[in-house]
């Protein structure tokens, strides 16, 4: 029998993952990419000495990459350098009001203790708590396919089946008592593009990543990771054509046959898509989508972004590689993404300054940039928005750390909305996908599985897992056992 041919669209993790798994079983696999570069939102920006991530900066849960290079009887070692950071982040709550995270959970119950007394032993509670999910979801969970809803049923989750009622945002609450601390402990759960409030309690398992696992960085920043499966997909001899966009997939007798492209087309015998999924479906005919436009527009979607990648001509103070400005009010902020859609007035925002680290990333005595403010998807993105939240951005850095970096500012680069359109296809502009709340979550997010074309399967942070590299990464594992399953003789 002939080997059978894949095509798989776009070149993000899912679909360099699911590449990987593929082509180890002996299918033809053949990675189509619409931009110049792979990566997917993974990409990278080079200027005048600076590298900046243009997506994913934090590394977490290095144990699911460990594992996925394992799979291919490798380590992560044999592709790039991990360095973990101390401190894995700093909170701004004001003016030279700060709290930062050891890379040490000993360190951080006293961290917490000193801010309010009896909190540190809470503190080892709620992880304790937290691991035990984390073992749950990742060592399990998260590697089901989401075709049924008894893969998640267990004598396991049986017993968790009210963290899944519970909010993140509740249960914090009761541990801890304080604002600062509260909002240290709801921040990982923004990774999976939900407000604390709507998150399941369940995925406290986040925590666990963040408070004991640590947060790491790759040497070179995370587009090293994305160079180092690209390059273990290639030595199982993956083919990967970039400025290849896709624009039909051709069906037979309700059978994916091929896909077209502006330079051609590519006849297969199955299809995997790890493109936007709303855009995918819009390549085939109507009555072959599986989802209607009402659908996808009652979704609550993770937010989008507006980033800037800034160099600057000195090194920077009082900041850390990773830092979180929480001078304002959460709350408030999240009612404009998922409530009223509109610009925050004073928007949290998120900083990393790789180059602190990392001194690959820019010039000697130089710091690289990058900043973010989640915003709503499919809002109004002109020049001058972007311009008027920059101006605000810089000037609650200057008060916040005492320092002045705006005459230091040697360029800046922005991206937002309408660019995550253009460039990925992504649907309303979104940067993180489908959120985890608990009504879209595992069986009740979009199928791996296309219902309606035989061959055509989907992967990525739309459908199950969920958002995230480390998700993004097991998409790619399971949607290739599901392709395995069915197609493999």
């Amino acid at each position: 029998m002939a080997t059978k041919k894949i095509i798989i669209i776009g070149s993000g993790f899912s679909s360099l993952a699911a590449s990987c798994y593929l082509a180890k079983q002996g299918f033809d696999v053949t990675v189509l990419e619409k931009n110049k570069t792979v990566g997917g939102r993974a990409r990278q920006l080079k200027k005048d000495g600076f590298t900046f991530d243009m997506g994913p900066t934090f590394y977490w849960m290095p144990d699911v990459f460990e594992q996925f290079f394992g799979d291919f009887n490798s380590s992560t070692k044999n592709y790039y350098n991990l360095t973990k950071l101390n401190p894995a982040y700093k909170i701004y709550y004001g003016k030279n009001d700060s709290i930062s995270i050891s890379d040490n959970f000993e360190n951080i119950k006293d961290t917490f203790e000193n801010v309010e007394k009896g909190s540190g032993k809470k503190l080892e509670k709620f992880i304790f708590k937290a691991q035990n999910n984390y073992n749950i979801a990742i060592k399990n969970l998260v590697y089901k396919p989401g075709q049924h809803v008894f893969e998640i049923i267990n004598s396991k989750t049986i017993l968790k089946l009210h963290e899944f009622i519970l909010t993140i945002k509740k249960q914090v609450s009761g541990y801890v008592k304080n604002k600062k601390l509260q909002k240290i402990l709801e921040f990982p759960v923004l990774f999976l593009g939900a407000k604390p409030s709507n998150t399941p309690s369940f995925y406290n398992f986040m925590n666990y990543a963040d408070l004991k696992l640590g947060t790491w960085h790759p040497e070179g920043g995370m587009y090293e990771v994305v160079k180092g499966i690209t390059t273990l997909a290639q030595s199982l001899g993956v083919k990967i054509i970039t400025n290849s966009d896709v624009e039909k997939i051709k069906i037979t007798n309700k059978r994916a046959s091929g896909v077209l492209t502006k330079t051609g087309f590519f006849p297969c015998d199955i299809v995997l898509s790890g493109a936007d999924y709303h855009h995918t479906e819009t390549l085939l005919p109507q009555k072959l989508r599986q989802y209607s436009e009402t659908y996808w527009n009652k979704k609550t979607f993770a937010p989008s972004a507006l980033m800037f990648y800034v160099g600057f001509n000195k090194k920077l103070k009082n900041v850390s590689h990773h830092t979180l400005f929480f001078d304002t009010d959460f709350e408030t902020h999240a009612k404009t993404i998922y409530n009223t859609k509109k610009w925050p007035k004073k928007p949290l925002f998120y900083a990393s300054f790789p180059s602190i680290t990392d001194n690959s990333s820019a010039p000697t005595g130089k710091e690289t940039g990058i900043f973010l403010i989640p915003i709503a998807p499919d809002i109004e993105d002109t020049p001058a928005i972007r311009e008027t939240y920059f101006n605000q951005l810089i000037e609650r850095v200057e008060k916040i750390t005492g320092e002045s970096v705006k005459a230091d500012i040697l360029f800046k680069e922005s991206y937002c909305v309408s660019n995550f359109k253009e460039d990925y296809n992504s649907y309303k502009g979104n940067a993180y996908g489908l959120a985890n709340t608990l009504s879209q979550t595992h069986v009740l997010r979009p199928k791996l599985k296309s219902k309606k074309v035989d061959n055509l399967y989907f992967c990525g942070q739309l459908t199950v897992p969920g958002p995230g590299v480390p998700p993004s990464l097991i998409s790619g594992k399971i949607v290739s056992d599901l392709i395995i399953k069915y197609h493999k003789k």
